[in-house]
């Protein structure tokens, strides 16, 4: 998880935060759910928490939405605009055949796109949620180190903003991040020139892959 963390550029005392906050709290009592709407100037924001308390949850999002004149939309309603994927990052090994790995990952419907970290010394890849176990299994029998998996929403219709715009829905989206129940917002928002659709981590630690099994919805 550290290392997905790193990956998107989360802040350290972001990551030491998630983990104080993860530290004693019963896993049981919380539960995963999914807030869609609409951001200011029709931008889809998707805000994914993990809540012990709904009405407290629903309400603070909510809440963001109204302040920036935009809607809340039902669940599901902007599925259609985000790819659901499952996503792991991994120590490369000396040698390593990508093309090779990609092969042998193909039955899992792993993407064969893939990202690489010359700094970090990583890979990332993309694949189906519901195998989830089988990539994470197959990555460790492999003898890859430091495996952190999770899942992530993809935009697959990318809005132009003007600068201003995209500084109001920065603003928006830090807005949210600030809920401690919030693990990540996406939107279909056009990165920057020469950046990436950055996806905002928050308290991913909460759910150690450990503790909790991961769903793909």
């Amino acid at each position: 998880m550290i290392a997905t963390c790193k990956r998107e550029n989360m802040p350290k005392d972001n990551i030491e935060r998630a983990i104080k906050n993860a530290m004693g709290k019963d896993q049981s009592d919380y539960k995963s759910m999914t807030y869609e709407g609409y951001g200011p100037h029709g931008i889809a924001v998707f805000v994914d928490t993990l809540t012990d308390n709904t009405t407290r949850t629903v309400a603070d999002v909510r809440s963001v939405f109204n302040k920036f004149g935009g809607n809340l939309g039902t669940m599901g309603s902007l599925a259609f605009l985000f790819d659901h994927k499952c996503v792991f990052t991994f120590k490369k090994k000396d040698g390593l055949d990508m093309e090779e790995l990609i092969l042998d990952l193909i039955d899992y419907d792993v993407e064969d796109e893939y990202e690489e970290d010359d700094e970090e010394g990583t890979i990332t890849i993309y694949g189906d949620p519901k195998s989830y176990a089988a990539i994470q299994k197959h990555l460790e029998e492999c003898g890859f180190e430091d495996v952190g998996g999770d899942f992530t929403y993809i935009p697959n219709d990318m809005k132009e903003v003007t600068p201003e715009q995209r500084e109001t829905l920065d603003k928006m989206v830090e807005r949210l991040e600030e809920f401690d129940d919030v693990q990540t917002v996406y939107t279909n928002m056009k990165p920057e020139e020469g950046g990436k659709n950055k996806t905002r981590l928050w308290n991913m630690f909460i759910r150690p892959r450990e503790l909790a099994a991961p769903t793909s919805n």
